[in-house]
């Protein structure tokens, strides 16, 4: 069904993490340590990343933060740490669902597969042959269009007609604005990294010192006015759209 890449240092948990992944119809790879979870993934481009917190080499947050700059899979987050600040750390650092241990199989499973829903929803095929697609991703975004506005409080997003307005009145963007808008606002959550938006948005890559990326959020956030502050920085990595009080 999928590929999948479990980064987990306790080896019997590991060994049974695959074992009813793959009862449950995906292939699986194991990594023991934090580099180790990173050159597997490089390697591998699954579908979705099962990462544990405390690992050695490198630990779960720095290496959710590295696979976040370059891919876009799911990447399921395991802890003994339980606290709220432990979980929202894990989520801002571009995890995308958090589960504490001790955990039944059962919940992990469900889990697994909520986020390989999201992953389907989200795939699509290139547009058009010889035309140039990002590698940087095992799960390619689809922005739809046949659906109703966006609303998130004063801000209206119109996908069909390519308009934004806050309180009714359009605001003016560039088509770079309005791309990077839409990509956003439609994968609340999802922490995007710069060289994936140059990849996706502009057609090449990032050299780490392009500010492209950031002027453009700099400007889209001005036009937006309050509403730019849905536009949140996730250190290290790029931004993300914050979903709180969606209409």
């Amino acid at each position: 069904m999928a590929t999948l890449v479990i980064i987990e240092d306790e080896r019997d948990l590991n060994n049974v993490l695959r074992s009813h992944l793959e009862q449950d119809g995906h292939t699986v790879y194991q990594a023991f340590d934090g580099p180790g979870g990173v050159a597997l993934v490089e390697s591998t481009r699954p579908q979705l990343v099962i990462l544990d917190w405390m690992l050695p080499g490198r630990d779960g947050l720095a290496v959710c933060r590295e696979i976040r700059q370059q891919h876009l899979m799911p990447i399921l987050m395991l802890s003994a740490r339980g606290e709220e600040i432990d979980r929202v750390l894990g989520l801002e650092v571009g995890a995308d669902d958090y589960l504490v241990k001790p955990f039944s199989v059962r919940e992990l499973l469900a889990r697994v597969r909520s986020l390989l829903r999201r992953v389907a929803l989200d795939t699509i095929t290139p547009a058009t042959a010889g035309e140039r697609t990002p590698s940087i991703t095992a799960a390619p975004l689809r922005v739809p269009e046949a659906q109703p506005p966006l609303l998130y409080g004063a801000l209206r997003i119109d996908l069909a007609e390519r308009q934004a307005s806050l309180d009714g009145q359009p605001i003016d963007l560039t088509r770079r604005e309005w791309d990077v808008l839409v990509l956003l606002a439609t994968h609340p959550g999802r922490a995007f990294s710069r060289d994936f938006l140059l990849e996706q948005l502009w057609g090449y890559s990032y050299d780490g010192g392009d500010r492209t990326v950031d002027s453009h959020v700099a400007q889209l956030r001005r036009k937006l006015g309050v509403a730019g502050q849905r536009i949140v920085t996730v250190w290290g990595v790029g931004y993300r759209w914050k979903n709180d009080d969606r209409a």
